[in-house]
Parts: C-alpha cells; structure tokens; sequence
C-alpha cells in the first residue's frame, strides 16, 4: 500500500536534530501509520512544529504547563502507545 502524502510528510518531518526524539518518534509513527495517514492526531503535526529541545522536555514531562495540550499524544509517544481507533 502506498504511503499517503501525509504520512510522507509526517516522516519527513519526524527527523530531528536528536536521536532520542528521532527514535521515539519514527516508533510512534510506525504504531500509529495507518490511523496517521486517515488523519488521526492532526495535533502531531502542530506538536512536530516545536524545536528540539522544547518537544523533548514536553516529552519527558508530557504535564509541562506549556505541553497540556499535548499532553495525551506525548504520553503515547513517550510510552509508543497506538492511537485509538
């Protein structure tokens, strides 16, 4: 089956400048590719918009003031939890 253009982009844009976040990521994309490319988590891609170093402390500490709105996809990313169907 072919890779959407999102999950492409997705991909593309979960390649960071550290490996720790490059790990969990490409992880939570692999669990999640089909629910990702039928547009589930459209905050992922706001989340991926972040720098480095901000998206790992709110990786780390998903309940950071500044990451509550993220706090459920960065729980499931830091534990490479699947999305919900």
């Amino acid at each position: 089956m072919a890779a959407t253009q999102r999950q492409k982009r997705l991909r593309w844009l979960c390649r960071r400048g550290m490996k720790e976040l490059d790990v969990l990521l490409e992880r939570f994309i692999q669990k999640n590719d089909k629910a990702l490319g039928q547009g589930a988590w459209p905050e992922f891609e706001q989340l991926l918009e972040q720098e480095d170093d901000e998206l790992w402390d709110w990786v780390q500490n998903p309940a950071a003031g500044n990451a509550s709105c993220y706090r459920e996809l960065l729980t499931r990313i830091r534990h490479g939890s699947t999305c919900p169907n």
